[in-house]
């Protein structure tokens, strides 16, 4: 898919994609949109549950040819603990199949990068 030119590559389809591309292609430039994204609300993780807070997410954006990882989201309390996993992947220029092989301690919220993974992969 992308091994030709384009002027705007979009990742993600949100709202907010979506107008960027929708916008972008109105004037004639080509615009390529990739969706592939594995995702995992807190609430499904034992260590959130211990905790006491199930509120948040963490979603994995990446290519679905090359499996790239291209962005993270983080959101909720304590995203803040877990964001430099998905940093330092990013930096390396890893691939979602990082979180899938990887090894996380359970019960942490860490183990939210490996179920993302998971649950993104099986989409394919």
């Amino acid at each position: 898919m992308l091994d030709q030119d384009y002027d705007l590559v979009v990742i993600g389809t949100g709202p907010a994609g979506q107008k960027a591309a929708i916008n972008a292609a109105k004037p004639g430039k080509r615009v390529a949109v990739i969706e592939r994204a594995g995702m995992v609300r807190y609430e499904e993780l034992a260590k959130a549950e211990m905790l006491g807070d199930r509120t948040g997410m963490l979603k994995l954006l990446f290519h679905p040819e090359t499996l790239k990882l291209l962005g993270i989201h983080a959101i909720g309390q304590r995203a803040t603990e877990i964001i430099h996993i998905g940093q330092a992947v990013l930096a390396f220029a890893g691939t979602i199949e990082y979180f899938r092989d990887a090894v996380f301690n359970y019960p942490t919220l860490a183990e939210a990068y490996k179920v993302a993974a998971l649950n993104g992969l099986n989409k394919l």
